[in-house]
């Protein structure tokens, strides 16, 4: 069986398949708002855009955010009444230093790839004793709302990886089974637009409008992007985790909804972030 074939009927972006859902595919293209576009000049609006970027930095309220996941992290909660501090993120129990940027990776124990979030609901669920539906219901605050539990406790453990080597491993065999799935995923083509992720972040020098579209399948801005998420999202007022990243570019896209750690949405972090290998992580970050 192809391999694109077994990405969307065993790694579906619902669990129950995709298939169906991308027959809808009207072959319309979007090239009226995707353009290659050369580097905005000095003086433009793209280029005073990067300056407000940077200037952001000062003073991002993401900082408040990790606060209250170290809080949560540290803090016994839950039917069984325990931390997360014996949650095992791959570096060992209660090791959270350096752990993001070693994210996804294959862990034993569940026999399968995770990501960040999908391990720390796997820890809220087993040691803590929480209810898996209820823990996965609202993963994502609202716009100007404070940041959920799954975020704050991201905000945290990303922030202890900051300056750290992004390292995602190749080593299992699923791990590499995860990146080819992830990779497929970028490349696959459907929807009402006959899009893909590498409609937007497989060339050079594109902009919708005025914002830059990485090239994430080249090192340099694939670390960059990697290296930036989580991120506090100044217009919407909220904390971002990459969850969130990918559930927006499918909105975006015109495409099903991409469920909450499922299955498809840790194969493509997977490939984002074996791409994005020897950047430093730089997150949480701020954007605009």
């Amino acid at each position: 069986m192809p391999l694109i074939n077994r990405v969307f009927t065993s790694t579906s972006f619902d669990g129950r398949g995709f298939v169906a859902s991308v027959a809808l595919a009207a072959g319309l293209t979007f090239a009226p708002f995707l353009q290659a576009q050369t580097p905005a000049p000095a003086g433009s609006a793209a280029a005073g855009i990067e300056q407000y970027r940077q200037m952001l930095q000062d003073g991002n309220p993401a900082e408040l955010t990790a606060l209250k996941g170290e809080g949560l992290w540290k803090t016994r909660r839950g039917p069984k009444g325990v931390s997360l501090e014996q949650c095992d993120l791959g570096l060992g129990p209660g090791k959270v230093q350096g752990a993001y940027a070693q994210l996804p990776r294959y862990f034993a124990d569940v026999n399968q790839v995770m990501d960040f979030e999908s391990r720390l609901v796997h820890c809220m669920v087993t040691l803590q004793g929480f209810d898996r539906a209820q823990v996965t219901r609202a993963p994502y605050s609202r716009e100007g709302q404070s940041a959920t539990e799954i975020e704050a406790i991201t905000a945290f453990v990303v922030d202890e990886s900051r300056g750290t080597t992004i390292a995602v491993p190749q080593v299992h065999a699923q791990e590499k089974a995860a990146y080819e799935r992830g990779k497929a995923l970028f490349y696959f083509r459907g929807g009402p637009y006959d899009f893909s992720c590498a409609s937007c972040h497989a060339a050079d020098n594109q902009r919708i409008r005025l914002q830059d579209l990485p090239n994430l399948t080249k090192p340099e801005p694939a670390q960059k992007a990697f290296a930036t998420w989580p991120a506090y999202r100044v217009s919407q007022g909220a904390l971002r985790t990459m969850q969130w990243r990918l559930y927006d570019c499918f909105r975006q896209q015109r495409f099903p909804e991409l469920q909450f750690i499922s299955p498809a949405s840790v194969d493509l972090i997977t490939f984002l972030g074996v791409n994005a290998a020897g950047g430093k992580m730089d997150s949480p970050a701020i954007k605009r």
